[in-house]
């Protein structure tokens, strides 16, 4: 059985963003991270709205102009993901199954990146970050667009706040940073 101490740390970001939008490219670069996982529903787009917005198309044009590669991860149906796919010109991994490794293994095989050079960007710790962590990847936690989800969801979304703050009591996270809700390093 997993020691608490090594579970709390996979739950655990390396970096906290108010938004997807704040994403930090040079830091990012200045870390060797060329590849970059993003999740959908509340990370890019609405829960389960297929309208990809400016904010979306100009990240993604920004990301490839700065060369970096990416892909999208979704535990959502294939024809949604990839109609969003679609219209950003990425490819995309559907039914993911996150936290499971397989999907990540197929986004970096996709992507032609190692572990070590890829980002894992998305708004739940037991999905994206947990999942992104037990692949060794860098991972970014922002925070949902939305409060409007799936039920399965908000009842995580319950349980991830009692796993943030057994990581602030442990010293995992700070308090002020998540407050924040700024770029913000956590792990």
């Amino acid at each position: 059985m997993m020691p608490l101490k090594t579970f709390y740390h996979l739950l655990c970001p390396q970096l906290f963003l108010r938004s997807v939008f704040d994403l930090p490219v040079s830091q990012l670069k200045d870390r060797g991270i060329r590849g970059l996982i993003f999740d959908l529903d509340n990370t890019l787009l609405y829960w389960n709205s297929c309208e990809v917005t400016g904010d979306a198309r100009k990240l993604f044009r920004q990301l490839e102009h700065e060369g970096f590669l990416s892909c999208l991860v979704s535990n959502n149906k294939k024809t949604r993901v990839e109609s969003v796919a679609q219209v950003l010109n990425l490819p995309a991994i559907s039914k993911a199954r996150k936290p499971s490794r397989r999907a990540f293994r197929q986004a970096l095989a996709t992507l032609g990146t190692s572990a070590k050079e890829t980002a894992v960007v998305g708004d739940q710790l037991f999905t994206d970050v947990l999942g992104g962590n037990r692949m060794g990847l860098y991972t970014v936690l922002v925070k949902p667009l939305s409060k409007t989800e799936f039920i399965g969801t908000r009842l995580m979304r319950y349980i991830e706040r009692i796993a943030l703050r057994q990581l602030i009591k442990r010293g995992l996270i700070e308090k002020p940073a998540l407050e924040k809700a700024g770029r913000a390093k956590l792990c």
